[in-house]
């Protein structure tokens, strides 16, 4: 199969040609992002691989179909990026990794929970400058703290046995009751009532329209004072002005995100020569119990590998006529 490879990063190059599958396919690694401007590269390709900030919209899709692509490869297991209604009236198909590695993301959140908690970031760099006060560094025993867990998935369910592991108390918030959860003790319960306990609140729910923004300041208000935010999910179930709007009144204890709802822009780039124009995002850069990673939870040598694998042989089930599992839709 021909494929444009959009958004491309050596890592991804290094992945995919290291996958076993790779041979069989015709690919051309593209720099650019899927966009309305960057969609013509697709001419001649049989199908489209896109990351988390490639935009699939209505007038995107419209004019890939025209130049021939016939498939959407996802490789992530998020497709909020996708206009799925126009992906299906044009018969594009679209397919993701739903689970690249659990593992990878729930130990991420967990480092970013022990980071912030602990100040691990500033102890880091204060021994590096000679200074080893503790002043400033004071944190909280996870064992006996409330865990909220918002989505519990193979990711949700990851991280629950590691909080679990820490001796924490489980909440969560699913349409769907997991069995594995529930075995850890965990207590299903509405999103209100669970931030209303949670010492810790994380967030592992795909984005869509009836999602967007979940957190927001109807539900800042009702979390418990002090509570530390935790999202590795997608950056939009974050209302960012609410949160620095709660982290300004103490409402919100700390935050630790490796997603942002305006990343698109930022994040995958080295942007350390350059002035960044999104007032929100350096605004939470400036307050000192805020830790930002940039979309990294991902990245673990075993992850690249399962989403090349997969990514690869969905495209191959697809060429074939099969019905692939992985499908969105």
């Amino acid at each position: 199969m021909r494929i444009a490879f959009y958004n491309t990063k050596p890592f991804d190059r290094q992945a995919f040609e290291g996958a076993a599958s790779f041979n069989r396919h015709q690919v051309r690694f593209l720099k650019p992002r899927l966009d309305r401007d960057t969609a013509e590269l697709a001419a001649g390709s049989d199908a489209a691989c896109l990351f988390v900030n490639d935009h699939a919209d209505g007038p995107v899709l419209e004019r890939l179909k025209a130049l021939g692509v016939r498939h959407l490869a996802l490789r992530c297991s998020g497709f909020n990026q996708v206009d799925l209604p126009v992906a299906q009236r044009l018969g594009i198909s679209v397919v993701r990794v739903p689970a690249y590695s659990p593992y990878a993301v729930a130990e991420h959140a967990a480092g970013l929970v022990l980071m912030l908690n602990r100040k691990l970031h500033r102890a880091y760099n204060r021994v590096r400058d000679g200074n080893f006060a503790l002043d400033g560094l004071l944190g909280f025993d996870l064992h006996g703290k409330t865990v909220g867990i918002i989505g519990t998935g193979r990711i949700g369910a990851c991280v629950a046995r590691i909080f679990h592991g820490f001796g924490c108390r489980l909440v969560a918030h699913d349409p769907y009751h997991n069995p594995e959860v529930e075995a850890l003790g965990a207590t299903y319960t509405g999103i209100d009532d669970l931030l209303g306990q949670a010492d810790i609140v994380s967030l592992h729910a795909p984005l869509t329209a009836d999602n967007r923004h979940l957190i927001n300041p109807a539900r800042i208000a009702r979390c418990k004072r002090g509570a530390m935010i935790v999202n590795t999910s997608r950056g939009g179930l974050i209302d960012t002005a609410a949160a620095i709007d709660g982290l300004k009144s103490g409402q919100v204890g700390g935050l630790a995100i490796d997603v942002y709802e305006g990343e698109a822009d930022l994040f995958f780039e080295d942007r350390s020569q350059a002035i960044i124009q999104d007032d929100l995002f350096t605004r939470l850069l400036t307050f000192p119990n805020v830790v930002v990673t940039a979309h990294q939870a991902f990245f673990t040598r075993e992850a690249l590998g399962n989403i090349a694998e997969v990514t690869l042989s969905n495209l191959i089930q697809l060429e074939r006529g099969e019905v692939c599992p992985n499908a969105v839709g």
